[in-house]
């Protein structure tokens, strides 16, 4: 029963953050959406169980010992990452559980401000090493890529490294994020049985829900082509798999929108919207604040009762 927000937190997830992997690609034509969908979800999976460990331990160490409000936590969460991707607005889950676990914890009287504040400080560092992972990557690979004469064989490469690309940025996906899902109930259930269940709902999210924003990632920032498409993908996996190594979740959204600007600049183009950069900027501020003030609620409707 408690763990029930937990899923829909996954499904929720797997919704917004999908876009954050093949957005690009699936907009620009390059996958097809059922097929990026379906390698999301297969190696969200893999990360989840594989390299999930440290960032759902990093979690644990910040949540609720009361199963009960970690199952708030998770729930408010949910709801607003629910509530942002109806709005076809990419959105960070990490912030939104912080933003929850500040609560319960204020709650409970027992704030670890240590662990938040480098969750804090990696919220600032993401969307710079998505910038700089994929201004270089596309420096580094476009000197082999413009080698290659034949138009057909570099539709080829473009192919078949945006889905190699994709499946190690889902890989990413799932080994970062899955902690922001489970984490809470680690203590509970086992880190492994966290993994394995955040991964699943994070996929079941990818496969039913996620063509909006990926709509919205892949052609309303910046202006990309094919290339710069997969090079966006790469900087933001690295970017997020690195984190994931370090046990530091981080918002998959905040590394996608960093490395589409810096592939674009790389490549010269310019913003195409800057109002798009602003909404989804102003989500990632208001996100821990909003997630926060619903698990408030949450807590003293269910304390009345």
């Amino acid at each position: 029963m408690y763990i029930l927000p937990a899923i829909f937190f996954g499904w929720s997830l797997g919704a917004n953050d999908a876009a954050n992997i093949f957005g690009t690609a699936v907009s620009n034509r390059i996958v097809k959406y059922r097929t990026a969908t379906i390698i999301s979800a297969i190696f969200i999976i893999l990360g989840a169980m594989l390299d999930g460990a440290k960032g759902i331990e990093t979690i644990s160490s910040i949540s609720s010992s009361q199963i009960g409000l970690a199952s708030i936590s998770v729930l408010a969460s949910a709801i607003t990452m629910t509530t942002m991707t109806y709005l076809g607005v990419p959105v960070s889950s990490s912030q939104a559980i912080v933003g929850s676990l500040i609560v319960t914890s204020l709650i409970e009287g027992n704030v670890k401000w240590g662990v938040l504040v480098k969750l804090f400080a990696a919220w600032i560092g993401t969307p710079i090493g998505g910038i700089i992972f994929s201004f270089l990557a596309y420096k580094i690979f476009a000197v082999p890529f413009n080698k290659i004469k034949s138009i057909y064989v570099k539709e080829k490469v473009i192919f078949y490294g945006t889905l190699i690309i994709g499946a190690y940025g889902s890989y990413s996906l799932g080994a970062n994020n899955v902690a922001n899902i489970t984490g809470v109930f680690a203590k509970t259930i086992g880190v492994q049985n966290a993994a394995l269940l955040g991964g699943v709902s994070i996929a079941l999210g990818v496969l039913t829900y996620s063509y909006k924003v990926m709509y919205t990632v892949g052609t309303q920032i910046i202006e990309l082509d094919y290339y710069s498409s997969a090079i966006a993908v790469l900087g933001e996996s690295i970017t997020v798999w690195i984190y994931a190594l370090l046990g530091i979740p981080v918002s998959t959204s905040q590394a996608i929108v960093g490395a589409v600007i810096g592939a674009g600049y790389a490549r010269g183009s310019r913003l195409s919207s800057k109002k798009i950069i602003l909404k989804i900027v102003s989500a990632w501020v208001n996100t821990p604040v909003i997630s926060g003030a619903i698990t408030f609620l949450i807590y003293y409707i269910v304390k009345m009762f």
